[in-house]
């Protein structure tokens, strides 16, 4: 184990991309969200945490001021899934989207099927809390508020806020000001979630 564990310290080592992060060496346990990261499309502005995970980053395109919170994981495709967010965008710590998943097929086992890819579209100025999950063909319009650990299977309008699993809109931002502001808005949000 030690020996593998060492080759493939040394393999990093030697790899360019690696010097992008210095600090890991300090704190090892792998480096496959560095190569990636030379092909994705990234906003001027835009920030991503050293330890997101990225997979076929040539398929996915990030906005201006967009910034990616702590190990968030952005899956595009193998093939054509893109994943498209949006400027000015908050994607909280530990959030998942995707734009591929595997198919049901009861004859043939799930891992051997091929995946089902579809674009995942995040308009701007949208805000994913913390673990929230976008599934593959979901489409989030502009201004969106999407509530920590909700699953989101379905597209959303833009200016909604959804909460839940499977999330469902509880409220529009325009109400926001309407209800009061900050803690009106959050205990009215807090007493529809509770139901």
């Amino acid at each position: 184990m030690k020996g593998s564990k060492l080759g493939r310290m040394v393999a990093t080592v030697i790899d360019p991309g690696t010097y992008a992060h210095p600090i890991r060496l300090l704190h090892f346990y792998g480096y496959s969200h560095i190569r990636p990261r030379r092909r994705l499309t990234l906003g001027q502005g835009a920030t991503i945490a050293p330890n997101v995970s990225l997979r076929n980053g040539e398929r996915i395109f990030i906005g201006a001021r967009t910034r990616i919170g702590e190990r968030a994981y952005l899956w595009a495709g193998d093939d054509k899934g893109v994943i498209r967010i949006g400027e000015d965008c908050r994607i909280g710590p530990e959030v998942f989207i995707t734009a591929s998943d595997y198919g049901l097929r009861p004859d043939e086992n799930i891992a051997d099927q091929e995946r089902n890819e579809r674009n995942v579209t995040i308009g701007s100025d949208v805000w994913l809390g913390a673990r929230v999950f976008i599934a593959a063909g979901v489409t989030l319009g502009d201004g969106c508020v999407v509530s920590a650990g909700a699953v989101v299977t379905r597209s959303l309008p833009p200016g909604c806020v959804a909460v839940g699993v499977p999330a469902r809109i509880v409220r529009r931002r325009e109400d926001y000001a309407k209800n009061g502001g900050d803690e009106a808005t959050k205990d009215q949000a807090r007493a529809e979630t509770a139901e």
